[in-house]
């Protein structure tokens, strides 16, 4: 119940569609639960957004693959995630998903908007593409010839195509992520986003052309092409509130955290932050992220057969386990490498042992000294026998 009068804002990235969900997905979501349960408890009118990515490249060609539309295809897909936030008694307010009609309606509606301002160009494009990550590279970002993200290959494209003018806003956004010291946290992470920025920022890519791609939300000025996945994607965190007009009178913009992994960090910091000065609103007060959890060292993948199920976990161990072990082994921010031996001995010295022994005293002491009945520590006379009796609890 709202106590204060005061608004609370968090989000979780929304999750790719055609990835399996892992430890990774549940540890985002479960931090991002955590606090919101938090504010709550201090009185806070609390809104929590999660929800699912389900546009682009590689959605289209899975479903291709399978005889299958897209739509499909996410809609088969994206009920992973659902069901999986119920069994972690996540307590989202609502659940975007990027195919929705409300999310559409506000991409376009912003599309039309830069475009009117000038903000939007067609240039002809030739660069690097990687399909996996679905993002065009330069010559000289390319590690060894490949995606210096994925590692995996990339392929030369030359196509026309329209363009954000995010470069006149490098300027802005360096003095802005020094001027606010808790916008980029961790520390590390605000170096590393500065450290980007120090290079010249070039203008983005923001569409692709229906005869490549023709699964996304189409551009309203030029119907050849569909809007890509990032310009799409990061609107999801006001498009739930509807119109501009509305997002900047509903009271939650900007959020109080973007919780995020690493590996998304220079979208949500560098082109969802000039996305939104281009469209006139604040920028997020804070934007989190956080490591990536790890298996034997080695981040999760489909290929290397390590991705960590959550699913299988909570039958093993239960929700609670879970929840408690992710937020507990590793300090928020940092990396942390999963194992069920480190599960095992973190749930049977903290909370069988620790926190399962504590319970046991108390209950006994309850009904030894009290009948049964929990007492108002309030209505406890004040004396040395009390005093005893708390010592011993």
């Amino acid at each position: 119940m709202q106590k204060n009068g005061k608004k609370f804002f968090i989000t979780t990235p929304i999750y790719y569609v055609n990835d399996v969900p892992h430890i990774g997905h549940a540890y985002t979501t479960i931090a991002a639960d955590v606090v919101a349960r938090y504010k709550k408890l201090e009185g806070y009118e609390v809104f929590f957004l999660t929800g699912t990515d389900e546009h682009g490249q590689k959605v289209h060609q899975a479903a291709k693959d399978l005889g299958v539309s897209a739509q499909e295809q996410v809609d088969k897909l994206n009920c992973r995630f659902k069901e999986l936030w119920v069994r972690f008694n996540i307590c989202n307010d609502d659940f975007i998903r990027t195919t929705e009609e409300r999310h559409k309606v506000i991409v376009r509606d912003i599309l039309q908007q830069l475009f009117d301002k000038g903000e939007i160009y067609k240039a002809s494009y030739e660069g690097w593409y990687c399909t996996p990550d679905e993002r065009f590279w330069t010559e000289k970002d390319l590690v060894n010839g490949n995606c210096p993200e994925c590692g995996r290959k990339v392929e030369k494209i030359h196509e026309s195509n329209y363009f954000f003018k995010m470069g006149q806003y490098q300027d802005w956004l360096i003095e802005h992520i020094k001027n606010n010291e808790k916008f980029i946290q961790p520390a590390s992470r605000k170096n590393e986003v500065l450290g980007f920025l120090s290079k010249p920022l070039e203008d983005l890519c923001i569409s692709r052309p229906k005869d490549r791609l023709p699964w996304g939300i189409s551009l309203p000025f030029d119907d050849n092409y569909v809007t890509y996945v990032w310009f799409d994607a990061l609107i999801n965190y006001i498009s739930t509130f509807g119109t501009l007009d509305k997002i900047r009178a509903c009271g939650f913009w900007p959020t109080d955290h973007h919780l995020v992994g690493k590996d998304i960090l220079t979208t949500h910091a560098v082109y969802w932050s000039t996305m939104l000065k281009s469209m006139g609103l604040p920028l997020p007060k804070n934007i989190f992220a956080h490591g990536w959890w790890t298996v034997n060292g080695q981040k999760m993948s489909k290929s290397l057969r390590n991705v960590v199920e959550p699913n299988f976990l909570i039958d093993q161990f239960g929700v609670d386990t879970i929840r408690y072990f992710l937020l507990r082994e590793v300090p928020f921010g940092l990396d942390g490498d999963f194992s069920h031996k480190a599960l095992i001995g973190r749930r049977n010295s903290d909370l069988a042992n620790n926190l399962g022994n504590l319970l046991n005293r108390t209950t006994n002491m309850i009904q030894k000294y009290f009948e049964g009945t929990i007492p108002d520590p309030a209505r406890l006379p004040v004396g040395r026998k009390t005093n005893l009796l708390l010592a011993r609890l």
